[in-house]
């Protein structure tokens, strides 16, 4: 059973974030020391004073915490955000923005208001009330969310959505994630979706200045890396798993999508 809402520091509890980062978002408060991850193959770095965020779609690997981590981080399930989402043109700005900048740099008042928003967590979960402990916790969430969203407002003003084109969107990206290694073809999404390809389009440029096709692309390398990385799994089962009719039809899309063949990848990774 996955649990709502949970919250832990790695010190006291003897857990780290990457223990739960396939059944939760994890937001991560770095107090004191540092830690080191790839998120959607690029490489991150946080310090004391950062807010680090992985949110479930992202993949996340090769993590790594200083000997002095200090950290503290609440975990959400997913459902749980879906119930409690404050705000639909907000959350999916910020899931676009937190996709590709997973480490938000704190100043001293946006330091002050997640330590606030922390501390509210454990005061409410390790000593739950007996009635409406959901509806608190959700409470709460917004208000995190809010605070969140405030701290990296510029970045977000950046990014254009409206409120329908916003639910589109989110619905796309879980469509995507969820059926991308058997399908890449933007018809396939639009036609799940009830709109035209082109209007599909349309909202991610809008959004996120990136057509449909460039995040079908963006998913589809991350489940490539990760099945490529996996030794056990010769060409044709990737193949087969990734639904191409042919080893050749595989080699191309990888080439395309990562730049090198997937007998060149797997050797400038071999460890």
């Amino acid at each position: 059973m996955i649990l709502p809402y949970l919250i832990y520091n790695n010190v006291i509890d003897a857990v780290i974030p990457s223990d739960f980062m396939h059944t939760h978002h994890v937001h991560i408060l770095c107090k004191q020391g540092s830690l080191t991850f790839k998120a959607n193959n690029q490489w991150h770095e946080a310090h004391a004073g950062d807010l680090v965020i992985w949110q479930m779609s992202n993949e996340i690997s090769e993590v790594n915490y200083s000997d002095d981590a200090d950290i503290d981080f609440l975990l959400v399930s997913w459902d749980f955000l879906q119930t409690y989402n404050p705000e639909m043109v907000w959350a999916t700005k910020g899931y676009v923005l937190l996709k590709f900048n997973p480490v938000i740099h704190l100043d001293k008042t946006g330091w002050q208001l997640m330590n606030v928003d922390f501390d509210s967590f454990k005061n409410r979960i390790h000593h739950p009330q007996a009635l409406f402990q959901d509806e608190t916790i959700g409470r709460l969430l917004q208000v995190f969310l809010f605070d969140m969203w405030n701290i990296v407002k510029h970045e977000l003003d950046q990014l254009g959505a409206d409120d329908n084109q916003s639910r589109i969107f989110l619905r796309f990206l879980f469509l995507v994630q969820e059926h991308c290694k058997q399908n890449r073809d933007v018809a396939f999404y639009a036609d799940k979706l009830c709109i035209v390809p082109k209007y599909l389009s349309e909202i991610c440029r809008n959004i996120t200045h990136q057509p449909a096709s460039d995040w079908i692309e963006q998913f589809a390398a991350n489940e490539l890396t990760r099945l490529l990385n996996d030794r056990s799994l010769s060409f044709v089962e990737i193949a087969d798993e990734m639904n191409f009719s042919s080893l050749s039809f595989l080699s191309r899309y990888v080439k395309k999508v990562l730049g090198v063949s997937p007998s060149e990848y797997r050797k400038q990774t071999k460890v």
